[in-house]
């Protein structure tokens, strides 16, 4: 049967076809959304509660622990860690990558319900949640200044103006605002004063409760009109607050002011931001799952000057931060690798057929192919990003292939003799199984990945469905368009009329046919050696494997850096700052850095800061991101109490799980002992701090923040008629910035704060001066019945699965891969020898390397069953497919050695490009053995004849298609504009595979094809089987 038959036959039919594959892929090109990486969903949730004043042990106690213990229960969970510090805590929960984050946020909710009433009474509102997808990075960061408005001013402005016009934006996802708070009246009380006159913490705090209220007043109504009851009850600024009449004191009115210093200022004192050498308020942006990121970008900034226009005069609205400038420079880069692949391609097949004519025939498949892919691609969801740019780049050798093998037999037919159309039909139809069973078997390949799960399965699905999809396209191209374009467009051969090309290109295919011919001929009758020479492959492709450098990912340059600022435990607000600023300028006069933002404060603590650094394009910086940071950290001063960390940001986040730390990779240590946990803990950092593999490790020196523990004398209390409930509310109301009111208005609302005057809790001595209510309504100093001790406590308390941790984040050194300094870090820990009670584990992107690493044989193991499952349905044989197969050992070898020899690493890129090799090297086969067996069954020939006349009659095709991949792969590995890191290892892996396995296979294919089919035949005489050919081949 000849499915080109009617398409050779009706030509504007065949064309009509084309065109509306072509038209189907240039609209869905258009509605491609634009992105850095594939859709990676990581089901992630982030349940957040606060409790002003709380310290961290508390916040582990009372609320992580209770919140841990009910969201055990939920299925699913792959990791569940908290973070408690001062008056917050953060509990992450990572599950399971097929599970519904939907489903998992209704359990999320029931399970914070079912906790309510093991969580302190004192909390102001129940913990929340948020999904979220760690894999997603902000994709602008926009900042506000000013030199006339407060900082809480400029965050209200945020809170109530642009983060609501800019949540409105399509594409525009979460909108987060940091650098300060809201605006607040904040009520700071003077001790002295409340002693002088006698009043009590909660006399205030009951006076400005009871002083502003908003709350229903009804309406009066007659039979013509309604009217709705309104008072004075609200006071919104720190003036309203000040007349206050807390009672009348020997006949005169004791007021608020009389007690007290009333401002207005934020909620939260110990929280700043910046932009550059400016104090500013920071909005984060994030996209929609799904969005395109760069019109999503060009939207935003085609609002900014409208939202700039409604903000005041002295308000500037910046941009600290845009991912899209890189993504659309790598994207470009991608875009132009395609084309030069696509033009190198082309002149492959020129060169080899030496016809204008004949070249301009896959000038149209490839398009057509790779254009119709597009479609495919918008049904699926996916989006123009690295990888399936890359894919589509791949495809270009890939589906030419299918052209030039149809085009080179009815070219063969042509120069025979053979007129045009009746060569079209003849040349068609012998290569139409092989075609199909070289692109099924390659679709195979692919398709295994789907099925592999985990974290491969999630990166390359995007990849792997877009070039199988680019294959299928370019099989149907090669079995209609192809065939009928070489109908009408080539001319009858007359060997008079050939151009200088064709006759070169005709004598240099008779030399290497005849070349071919002779070294063939002495492989034949060395069978043995080559046969062992295809053994050696096989154990020089393990002994590669297990001695080139493997790392997970390689490292992306996508023009921003994150700084992790760390000062010693216990360090106050006021002075981190100065230490903080020091940083800043030192990386603000790196000549490659363009703009520098960040946090101080906040939940993360009054010790920690964070650092967005924008790094100029790479063309005017002419260096990496990481060569960025190894100079940063020589040039940037050593500050006491304070460390810079600097990584570089990366758009393939991993460990979603747990809080981001201030580097690439982790190392945690966890035990239900605490003790334990402490007495072990600083051996590990030490150990590890020996290594010369690790460099950056950012781990706590050990419980450094001051604790000021008050003893109290419970009997004394007692006597006195105070009780523990009494204390703390009193401690809770001085020293915890208590909101104690809330302050209504139709755009927002805000908060009443009250503290004793900070100058008054600037020393533990202060607390002597604390008044307490007895019974009898005395008041007597906290010294009547407590004191106080200094010591030393966590400024965080962290938990992993509900025991306690510690983290220890590291970078590794220049020219350490990962699988270098995780060993290292095994045999360190081997040395230190943990107790069975205290766990150590890589987390994070260690821990995805470390699974990905276990599994990567099996992947290619499962890759391998598929094609020859497929070979062996479409031949029916179970010998011909191991024949196909054993191509594969030498490409293995290539591409192990080019990434040995030219330095560089294993990742799962490199993966990639081996799945890809097993799909192209195996086609070179299938031409061989193809047309042996049907020289066997149609000529009668024997085995050795019908393989040598088939590796003759094909080595133009194989040599056509094998150069076209390496010409299709050549940009990826030369490429040096933005996202060049991604494709280089696909291309090196690539290259070497094809360039050693062509070398190889020329000769080892046809000599296991004769060991197997002299095995077949013995195998079959001692069943008393008759050999039918029939049998062995499909029909």
């Amino acid at each position: 049967m000849n499915l080109s038959g009617p398409f050779i036959r009706r030509p504007v039919a065949t064309m009509l076809l084309s065109l509306a594959i072509m038209l189907l892929g240039g609209v869905s090109f258009n509605l491609l959304p634009v992105s850095p990486l594939p859709q990676i969903d990581f089901p992630v949730i982030v349940v957040s509660a606060s409790l002003p004043g709380a310290s961290p042990e508390v916040m582990a106690s009372t609320v992580a622990t209770p919140l841990e213990r009910s969201f055990g229960a939920i299925a699913g969970i792959t990791t569940m860690s908290s973070s408690s510090s001062q008056g917050s805590t953060r509990v992450i929960l990572a599950f399971d990558s097929d599970r519904d984050i939907n489903g998992a946020a209704r359990e999320v909710q029931a399970a914070i319900n079912a906790s309510r009433n093991l969580l302190p009474s004192g909390m102001r509102s129940m913990p929340t949640y948020k999904k979220i997808n760690p894999s997603q990075a902000p994709i602008m960061v926009l900042s506000l200044t000013s030199d006339v408005l407060q900082k809480g001013q400029l965050y209200d402005l945020a809170s109530t103006i642009l983060s609501q016009s800019l949540s409105q934006v399509p594409g525009v996802g979460e909108v987060q605002i940091g650098g300060s708070s809201l605006p607040a009246v904040r009520i700071e009380l003077e001790p002295k004063a409340l002693d002088q006159y006698g009043v009590a913490l909660d006399d205030v705090r009951n006076t400005i409760a009871n002083a502003n209220q908003r709350r229903p007043k009804g309406s009066l109504e007659d039979s013509e009109r309604n009217w709705q009851i309104q008072a004075n009850d609200q006071l919104e600024k720190a003036k309203d607050y000040e007349p206050l009449l807390i009672r009348y004191q020997d006949g005169a009115a004791l007021r608020l002011k009389d007690v007290a210093k009333i401002t207005d200022g934020v909620e939260d004192r110990y929280n700043s931001g910046f932009f550059n050498n400016d104090s500013a308020v920071l909005l984060v942006i994030n996209r929609q799952s799904g969005a395109n990121i760069i019109e999503t970008v060009r939207q935003i900034k085609a609002q900014l000057p409208a939202l700039q226009a409604v903000l005041p005069s002295s308000v500037k609205l910046s941009l600290a931060m845009d991912r899209s400038p890189v993504i659309t420079a790598t994207l470009h880069e991608a875009e132009m690798t395609l084309l030069i692949a696509v033009g190198l391609v082309i002149l492959v097949v020129y060169l080899f057929l030496g016809n204008f004519r004949a070249s301009l025939i896959p000038t149209l498949a490839v398009p057509v192919s790779l254009v119709g892919t597009f479609a495919v691609m918008y049904l699926y969801g996916f989006s123009l990003n690295n990888f399936s740019l890359m894919a589509l780049i791949l495809a270009t050798g890939l589906v030419v292939d299918d052209a030039i093998v149809v085009l080179e037999n009815i070219s063969r037919h042509i120069d025979e003799g053979v007129p045009p159309m009746k060569a079209a039909y003849l040349g068609a139809q012998e290569v139409g199984f092989t075609l199909l069973s070289m692109n099924v078997s390659l679709v195979a390949v692919f398709l295994s990945i789907l099925f592999m799960g985990g974290i491969v399965t999630n990166l390359f699905r995007e990849f792997s469905i877009t070039l199988s999809a680019a294959i299928i396209v370019s099989l149907i191209v090669s079995l209609t368009l192809t065939p009928m374009l070489c109908a009408r467009w080539l001319k009858p051969h007359v060997k008079d009329r050939q151009t200088g090309l064709q006759r070169w290109s005709q004598k240099i295919n008779e030399r290497m046919v005849a070349g071919y011919a002779t070294s063939l001929d002495w492989v034949l009758r060395h069978r043995r050696l080559t046969l062992l020479s295809l053994f050696v492959t096989v154990g020089v492709n393990i002994a590669l494997y297990v001695v080139v450098p493997k790392t997970f990912m390689p490292q992306q340059d996508t023009g921003q850096l994150i700084g992790f600022v760390r000062g010693d435990d216990g360090l106050s607000f006021s002075v981190m700052q100065p230490k903080m600023e020091i940083f800043r300028q030192a990386v603000l006069k790196d000549p490659a850095v363009l703009s520098v933002a960040g946090f101080i404060g906040g939940n993360q603590g009054t010790n920690n800061a964070v650092m967005l650094v924008r790094l100029k394009p790479l063309g005017e910086r002419k260096i990496s991101a990481q060569a960025v940071i190894e100079r940063l950290r020589k040039e940037v001063p050593l500050v006491p109490g304070g460390r810079l960390f600097l990584m570089a940001d990366q758009d393939l986040q991993f460990g979603g799980g747990r809080d981001q730390t201030s580097a690439q990779y982790s190392y945690i240590l966890q035990s239900g002992d605490l003790a334990a946990l402490r007495l072990w803990y600083p051996k590990v950092v030490a150990a590890m701090r020996e290594l010369p593999e690790l460099t950056a490790i950012d781990a706590r020196e050990g419980r450094g923040a001051a604790q000021v523990t008050l003893i109290v004398d419970r009997d004394q209390a007692k006597r006195l008629g105070i009780d523990m409930d009494m204390v703390t509310a009193v401690l809770n109301n001085a020293y915890s910035q208590r909101q104690i009111s809330t302050i209504y208005d139709s755009l927002n609302q805000y908060q009443v704060v009250m503290e004793v005057n900070p100058k008054y809790a600037q020393d533990p001595i202060t607390l002597n001066q604390v008044q307490v209510i007895t019974a009898d309504g005395a008041r007597v100093p906290l010294s009547t019945i407590a004191h106080y001790e200094n010591s030393l406590a966590d400024d965080r308390v962290s938990h992993e699965g509900q025991f306690a941790s510690e983290n220890i984040a590291f970078d590794m050194a220049p020219g350490v891969t990962v699988e270098q300094g995780t060993a290292a870090i095994e045999r360190a820990i081997a040395k230190v020898g943990l107790p069975e009670d205290v766990i150590a584990k890589m987390a994070g992107t260690a821990d995805a390397f470390a699974a990905t690493q276990k599994g990567q044989p099996f992947m290619i193991l499962g890759a391998l069953v598929a094609v020859y499952l497929v070979l062996g349905i479409l031949y029916e044989s179970y010998i011909h497919p191991l024949t196909i197969l054993s191509t594969l050992p030498s490409a293995g070898v290539g591409a192990l050695l080019a990434i040995y020899l030219l330095g560089g690493e294993f990742s799962l890129i490199s993966l990639l490009g081996l799945f890809l090799l097993i799909g192209v090297v195996k086609k070179n086969a299938i031409l061989m053995i193809d047309l042996a067996l049907q020289l066997e069954r149609n000529d009668g020939m024997s085995p050795l004849e019908s393989i040598r006349s088939a590796c003759l009659l094909r080595l133009r095709p194989i040599l056509m298609t094998t150069l076209a991949a390496i010409l299709g792969a050549l940009p990826l590995l030369l490429g040096s504009g933005d996202g060049a890191e991604m494709r280089h290892p696909l291309g090196l892996t690539i290259i070497g595979g094809l360039v050693f396995s062509q070398v190889l296979t020329l000769y080892t294919t046809p000599v296991v094809y004769l060991y197997l089919d002299r095995a077949r035949h013995r195998f079959n005489a001692w069943r008393g089987v008759r050999t039918d050919a029939a049998l062995d081949t499909a029909l």
